[in-house]
Protein backbone atom coordinates (compact mmCIF):
# COMPACT_ATOMS: atom_id res chain seq x y z
CA UNK A 1 0.00 0.00 0.00
CA UNK A 2 1.17 3.92 -0.62
CA UNK A 3 -0.32 7.38 -0.58
CA UNK A 4 0.21 10.63 0.11
CA UNK A 5 -1.51 13.51 2.03
CA UNK A 6 -3.13 11.12 4.10
CA UNK A 7 -2.62 10.63 8.23
CA UNK A 8 -0.90 7.11 9.21
CA UNK A 9 -0.83 5.74 12.65
CA UNK A 10 1.32 2.87 13.64
CA UNK A 11 3.42 1.37 15.90
CA UNK A 12 6.80 1.94 13.80
CA UNK A 13 8.09 4.21 11.59
CA UNK A 14 10.84 2.90 9.06
CA UNK A 15 12.79 5.52 7.14
CA UNK A 16 14.35 3.93 4.24
CA UNK A 17 13.03 1.03 1.84
CA UNK A 18 16.30 -0.73 1.08
CA UNK A 19 17.05 -4.27 2.26
CA UNK A 20 17.71 -3.69 5.77
CA UNK A 21 14.33 -1.30 6.15
CA UNK A 22 12.42 -4.44 4.25
CA UNK A 23 13.63 -6.99 6.28
CA UNK A 24 12.69 -4.32 9.85
CA UNK A 25 9.37 -4.52 8.43
CA UNK A 26 9.17 -8.45 8.00
CA UNK A 27 10.59 -8.24 11.72
CA UNK A 28 8.17 -5.79 13.15
CA UNK A 29 5.26 -7.67 12.08
CA UNK A 30 6.21 -10.85 12.98
CA UNK A 31 6.54 -9.58 16.88
CA UNK A 32 2.97 -8.27 16.05
CA UNK A 33 4.01 -4.09 15.38
CA UNK A 34 2.02 -2.63 12.66
CA UNK A 35 4.58 -0.65 10.86
CA UNK A 36 5.14 1.96 7.92
CA UNK A 37 7.72 1.91 5.38
CA UNK A 38 8.50 5.90 3.74
CA UNK A 39 11.12 6.64 1.32
CA UNK A 40 12.38 9.03 -1.13
CA UNK A 41 12.57 6.76 -3.85
CA UNK A 42 9.85 5.99 -5.99
CA UNK A 43 10.22 2.23 -6.06
CA UNK A 44 11.92 -0.37 -2.93
CA UNK A 45 15.26 -1.81 -2.81
CA UNK A 46 16.51 1.93 -2.11
CA UNK A 47 20.46 1.75 -2.84
CA UNK A 48 20.10 -1.78 -4.23
CA UNK A 49 17.59 -0.98 -6.75
CA UNK A 50 19.05 1.93 -7.57
CA UNK A 51 22.29 1.52 -8.60
CA UNK A 52 23.05 -2.52 -8.63
CA UNK A 53 19.68 -4.41 -9.39
CA UNK A 54 21.47 -6.85 -11.48
CA UNK A 55 24.79 -7.82 -10.15
CA UNK A 56 25.28 -10.74 -8.28
CA UNK A 57 25.56 -10.23 -4.25
CA UNK A 58 27.95 -13.04 -2.28
CA UNK A 59 27.67 -12.56 1.16
CA UNK A 60 24.08 -12.96 2.17
CA UNK A 61 23.69 -15.77 4.63
CA UNK A 62 22.11 -19.45 2.83
CA UNK A 63 22.66 -17.78 -0.74
CA UNK A 64 25.73 -18.44 -2.95
CA UNK A 65 25.02 -15.84 -4.87
CA UNK A 66 21.87 -13.45 -5.53
CA UNK A 67 20.99 -10.68 -7.79
CA UNK A 68 19.87 -7.04 -6.07
CA UNK A 69 16.83 -7.92 -7.77
CA UNK A 70 16.26 -11.09 -6.64
CA UNK A 71 17.41 -10.65 -2.98
CA UNK A 72 14.38 -6.96 -3.11
CA UNK A 73 11.88 -9.60 -4.22
CA UNK A 74 12.45 -11.91 -1.62
CA UNK A 75 12.59 -9.70 1.08
CA UNK A 76 9.59 -7.55 0.01
CA UNK A 77 7.57 -11.06 -0.34
CA UNK A 78 9.03 -11.55 3.12
CA UNK A 79 7.46 -8.33 4.81
CA UNK A 80 4.55 -8.83 2.94
CA UNK A 81 3.18 -11.18 4.99
CA UNK A 82 2.84 -8.41 7.84
CA UNK A 83 0.99 -5.58 5.29
CA UNK A 84 3.55 -3.04 5.68
CA UNK A 85 2.39 0.40 4.44
CA UNK A 86 4.55 1.83 1.55
CA UNK A 87 4.89 5.55 1.79
CA UNK A 88 7.20 5.84 -1.40
CA UNK A 89 8.31 9.11 -3.42
CA UNK A 90 8.40 11.12 -0.53
CA UNK A 91 10.79 12.23 1.80
CA UNK A 92 10.70 12.18 5.69
CA UNK A 93 11.00 15.70 7.06
CA UNK A 94 9.25 17.43 10.30
CA UNK A 95 9.39 15.83 13.17
CA UNK A 96 7.69 16.28 16.40
CA UNK A 97 7.18 14.37 19.52
CA UNK A 98 3.58 14.94 21.11
CA UNK A 99 2.65 13.92 24.77
CA UNK A 100 -0.21 11.08 24.79
CA UNK A 101 -1.72 8.87 27.90
CA UNK A 102 0.08 8.53 31.07
CA UNK A 103 3.20 10.10 29.66
CA UNK A 104 4.06 8.07 26.67
CA UNK A 105 4.95 9.77 23.88
CA UNK A 106 4.35 9.65 20.37
CA UNK A 107 6.49 10.69 17.27
CA UNK A 108 4.73 12.62 14.48
CA UNK A 109 6.49 12.96 11.03
CA UNK A 110 5.48 14.28 8.36
CA UNK A 111 6.45 13.89 4.33
CA UNK A 112 7.36 16.07 1.68
CA UNK A 113 3.62 15.17 -0.05
CA UNK A 114 1.84 15.83 2.93
CA UNK A 115 1.44 12.66 4.62
CA UNK A 116 1.98 13.00 8.78
CA UNK A 117 2.97 9.24 10.35
CA UNK A 118 2.68 8.97 13.93
CA UNK A 119 4.32 6.34 15.68
CA UNK A 120 5.35 4.91 18.68
CA UNK A 121 9.01 4.64 17.67
CA UNK A 122 10.78 5.82 14.38
CA UNK A 123 13.68 2.85 12.71
CA UNK A 124 15.60 5.24 10.23
CA UNK A 125 17.29 2.64 7.82
CA UNK A 126 18.32 5.31 5.13
CA UNK A 127 21.51 4.00 3.94
CA UNK A 128 23.62 6.66 2.55
CA UNK A 129 20.79 8.94 2.64
CA UNK A 130 18.09 10.79 0.44
CA UNK A 131 19.13 9.70 -3.31
CA UNK A 132 18.88 12.29 -5.58
CA UNK A 133 19.66 11.05 -9.24
CA UNK A 134 22.03 13.25 -11.09
CA UNK A 135 19.67 15.12 -14.34
CA UNK A 136 20.92 14.30 -17.85
CA UNK A 137 20.76 18.41 -18.69
CA UNK A 138 20.70 17.39 -22.27
CA UNK A 139 16.70 16.27 -22.45
CA UNK A 140 15.41 17.24 -19.18
CA UNK A 141 12.93 18.36 -20.73
CA UNK A 142 11.72 14.19 -21.60
CA UNK A 143 11.26 12.88 -18.26
CA UNK A 144 8.91 10.76 -18.16
CA UNK A 145 7.94 10.48 -21.67
CA UNK A 146 10.82 8.56 -22.35
CA UNK A 147 13.56 9.20 -20.12
CA UNK A 148 13.91 8.08 -17.04
CA UNK A 149 16.59 7.42 -14.07
CA UNK A 150 15.71 4.26 -12.53
CA UNK A 151 13.97 0.85 -14.58
CA UNK A 152 11.19 -0.22 -12.21
CA UNK A 153 9.28 -2.30 -14.59
CA UNK A 154 11.91 -3.48 -17.66
CA UNK A 155 8.64 -4.94 -19.33
CA UNK A 156 7.74 -1.63 -20.43
CA UNK A 157 11.49 -1.64 -22.18
CA UNK A 158 10.65 -4.90 -24.52
CA UNK A 159 10.34 -3.92 -28.25
CA UNK A 160 12.11 -0.44 -27.59
CA UNK A 161 15.16 1.00 -28.60
CA UNK A 162 16.86 2.27 -25.60
CA UNK A 163 19.65 4.34 -25.05
CA UNK A 164 21.59 4.27 -21.79
CA UNK A 165 23.93 6.72 -20.31
CA UNK A 166 26.43 5.87 -17.71
CA UNK A 167 29.82 3.92 -16.95
CA UNK A 168 29.11 3.02 -13.57
CA UNK A 169 27.32 -0.28 -12.36
CA UNK A 170 24.29 1.10 -12.88
CA UNK A 171 24.82 1.58 -16.50
CA UNK A 172 26.29 -1.71 -17.19
CA UNK A 173 23.40 -3.87 -15.04
CA UNK A 174 20.77 -1.85 -16.95
CA UNK A 175 22.61 -3.01 -20.06
CA UNK A 176 22.43 -6.51 -19.00
CA UNK A 177 18.66 -6.50 -18.19
CA UNK A 178 17.23 -4.96 -21.06
CA UNK A 179 19.50 -6.63 -23.83
CA UNK A 180 17.55 -9.43 -23.99
CA UNK A 181 14.25 -7.83 -24.41
CA UNK A 182 14.57 -4.32 -26.34
CA UNK A 183 14.85 -4.11 -29.71
CA UNK A 184 18.33 -2.80 -29.39
CA UNK A 185 20.57 -0.89 -26.46
CA UNK A 186 22.96 1.66 -26.99
CA UNK A 187 25.16 2.59 -24.31
CA UNK A 188 26.82 6.07 -24.30
CA UNK A 189 29.85 6.77 -22.06
CA UNK A 190 31.83 9.76 -21.67
CA UNK A 191 35.17 8.23 -21.28
CA UNK A 192 36.91 5.08 -22.32
CA UNK A 193 37.34 2.72 -19.30
CA UNK A 194 34.09 2.16 -17.20
CA UNK A 195 34.08 2.11 -13.08
CA UNK A 196 31.77 -1.13 -13.48
CA UNK A 197 32.46 -4.32 -12.51
CA UNK A 198 34.77 -5.74 -15.00
CA UNK A 199 33.30 -9.31 -15.68
CA UNK A 200 29.98 -7.00 -16.54
CA UNK A 201 31.33 -4.76 -18.56
CA UNK A 202 32.75 -7.94 -20.45
CA UNK A 203 29.32 -9.28 -20.61
CA UNK A 204 28.34 -5.94 -22.19
CA UNK A 205 31.07 -6.56 -24.74
CA UNK A 206 30.13 -9.74 -25.75
CA UNK A 207 26.29 -8.87 -25.98
CA UNK A 208 24.64 -7.61 -28.65
CA UNK A 209 24.67 -3.73 -27.05
CA UNK A 210 26.31 -0.66 -29.07
CA UNK A 211 28.71 0.63 -27.02
CA UNK A 212 29.90 4.50 -28.04
CA UNK A 213 32.36 5.66 -25.59
CA UNK A 214 34.28 9.16 -25.33
CA UNK A 215 30.88 10.51 -26.33
CA UNK A 216 27.89 12.06 -24.47
CA UNK A 217 24.27 12.60 -25.29
CA UNK A 218 23.96 16.25 -26.34
CA UNK A 219 20.39 16.23 -26.83
CA UNK A 220 17.07 14.71 -27.42
CA UNK A 221 14.49 15.48 -29.65
CA UNK A 222 10.64 13.92 -30.13
CA UNK A 223 7.58 15.28 -30.10
CA UNK A 224 5.51 13.92 -27.33
CA UNK A 225 7.89 11.66 -26.36
CA UNK A 226 11.65 10.42 -27.51
CA UNK A 227 12.49 9.86 -30.86
CA UNK A 228 16.20 10.25 -31.60
CA UNK A 229 19.34 10.93 -29.24
CA UNK A 230 22.02 12.67 -30.60
CA UNK A 231 25.56 11.91 -29.47
CA UNK A 232 28.53 13.77 -29.44
CA UNK A 233 31.96 11.61 -29.93
CA UNK A 234 34.80 13.70 -28.73
CA UNK A 235 36.97 12.64 -32.15
CA UNK A 236 34.27 15.07 -33.29
CA UNK A 237 31.91 12.50 -34.75
CA UNK A 238 28.22 12.82 -34.50
CA UNK A 239 25.36 10.29 -34.08
CA UNK A 240 21.91 9.96 -34.19
CA UNK A 241 20.56 7.05 -32.34
CA UNK A 242 16.83 6.49 -32.97
CA UNK A 243 15.15 5.88 -29.34
CA UNK A 244 12.32 5.40 -27.34
CA UNK A 245 13.45 4.96 -24.23
CA UNK A 246 16.86 7.02 -22.68
CA UNK A 247 18.09 5.43 -19.10
CA UNK A 248 20.44 8.39 -17.97
CA UNK A 249 22.57 6.49 -14.96
CA UNK A 250 24.86 9.51 -14.02
CA UNK A 251 24.85 8.54 -10.27
CA UNK A 252 23.06 9.79 -7.58
CA UNK A 253 23.52 12.48 -4.95
CA UNK A 254 23.24 11.17 -0.92
CA UNK A 255 22.61 13.54 2.22
CA UNK A 256 21.09 13.26 5.34
CA UNK A 257 18.88 16.01 4.09
CA UNK A 258 16.00 17.23 6.89
CA UNK A 259 17.22 14.11 9.53
CA UNK A 260 19.90 16.93 10.11
CA UNK A 261 17.52 19.54 12.14
CA UNK A 262 16.39 16.68 14.34
CA UNK A 263 18.94 16.86 16.80
CA UNK A 264 20.36 13.81 16.22
CA UNK A 265 24.10 12.94 17.01
CA UNK A 266 26.00 12.64 14.22
CA UNK A 267 29.59 10.88 13.21
CA UNK A 268 31.72 12.61 10.09
CA UNK A 269 28.28 14.78 9.64
CA UNK A 270 26.66 11.61 7.92
CA UNK A 271 26.47 9.15 10.45
CA UNK A 272 23.66 8.69 13.26
CA UNK A 273 25.69 7.46 16.43
CA UNK A 274 24.01 4.41 18.17
CA UNK A 275 24.16 2.33 21.14
CA UNK A 276 24.43 -1.66 21.51
CA UNK A 277 20.70 -1.41 21.24
CA UNK A 278 20.46 0.53 18.16
CA UNK A 279 19.48 3.64 20.08
CA UNK A 280 20.23 7.27 19.00
CA UNK A 281 20.57 9.80 21.16
CA UNK A 282 16.70 10.27 21.06
CA UNK A 283 14.31 8.55 22.70
CA UNK A 284 12.36 6.32 20.89
CA UNK A 285 14.47 6.89 17.49
CA UNK A 286 16.61 3.63 16.70
CA UNK A 287 18.74 3.58 13.63
CA UNK A 288 20.01 0.50 11.87
CA UNK A 289 22.44 -0.25 8.64
CA UNK A 290 24.65 1.96 6.38
CA UNK A 291 23.62 5.21 7.91
CA UNK A 292 24.66 4.26 11.68
CA UNK A 293 28.28 4.11 13.29
CA UNK A 294 29.55 2.97 16.41
CA UNK A 295 32.69 1.64 17.36
CA UNK A 296 33.56 -1.27 15.39
CA UNK A 297 31.37 -0.65 12.62
CA UNK A 298 31.16 -2.79 9.50
CA UNK A 299 28.82 -1.80 6.96
CA UNK A 300 27.52 -4.74 5.06
CA UNK A 301 24.31 -6.00 4.35
CA UNK A 302 23.80 -8.42 6.09
CA UNK A 303 25.43 -6.69 9.37
CA UNK A 304 22.53 -4.28 8.48
CA UNK A 305 19.97 -7.08 8.88
CA UNK A 306 21.35 -8.52 12.33
CA UNK A 307 21.21 -4.32 13.55
CA UNK A 308 17.39 -3.92 12.88
CA UNK A 309 16.06 -6.74 14.40
CA UNK A 310 18.28 -5.74 17.50
CA UNK A 311 16.17 -2.25 17.17
CA UNK A 312 13.03 -3.31 16.16
CA UNK A 313 12.65 -5.70 19.62
CA UNK A 314 14.14 -2.92 21.47
CA UNK A 315 11.81 -0.24 19.74
CA UNK A 316 9.24 -2.91 21.01
CA UNK A 317 10.46 -2.48 24.82
CA UNK A 318 10.32 1.42 24.35
CA UNK A 319 6.46 1.19 22.79
CA UNK A 320 5.19 -1.31 25.78
CA UNK A 321 7.83 -1.59 28.85
CA UNK A 322 6.15 -4.90 29.73
CA UNK A 323 7.05 -6.34 26.16
CA UNK A 324 10.16 -8.91 26.23
CA UNK A 325 13.29 -7.84 24.40
CA UNK A 326 13.60 -11.27 23.04
CA UNK A 327 10.15 -12.70 21.64
CA UNK A 328 11.76 -16.17 20.68
CA UNK A 329 13.10 -17.40 17.86
CA UNK A 330 11.00 -17.27 14.35
CA UNK A 331 10.41 -21.50 14.66
CA UNK A 332 8.31 -21.08 17.73
CA UNK A 333 5.77 -19.00 16.12
CA UNK A 334 3.64 -20.19 12.95
CA UNK A 335 4.26 -18.97 9.32
CA UNK A 336 1.73 -18.96 6.90
CA UNK A 337 4.59 -19.34 4.11
CA UNK A 338 5.18 -22.48 2.10
CA UNK A 339 8.30 -24.87 3.00
CA UNK A 340 10.62 -26.01 0.59
CA UNK A 341 10.72 -29.91 1.15
CA UNK A 342 14.10 -31.86 -0.20
CA UNK A 343 12.77 -34.67 -2.64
Amino acid sequence: MSGEGQDVEVDVLIIGAGPVGLFGAYYAGARGLSVAIVDSLSQLGGQVTAMYPEKQIYDIAALPAVSGRELVRGLVDQAGQYDPVYLLGQEAQDHTVIPAAEGVIRHVVATSTGTRISCGALIITGGIGTFTPRPLLAGEEFLGRGLEYFVPDPSAYAGQDVVIVGGGDSAIDWCLMLEPIAATVTLVHRREQFRAHGASVEKVRASRVTILTNAEVTGLEGGDAIEKALVQVKNGDAHTVACQRVVAALGFTANLGPLREWDLELHDNRHLVVDSAMRTNRPGIFAAGDITDYDGKVRLIAVGFGEVATAVNNAAVHIDPDAQLFPGHSTDTPHDVPVAVPA
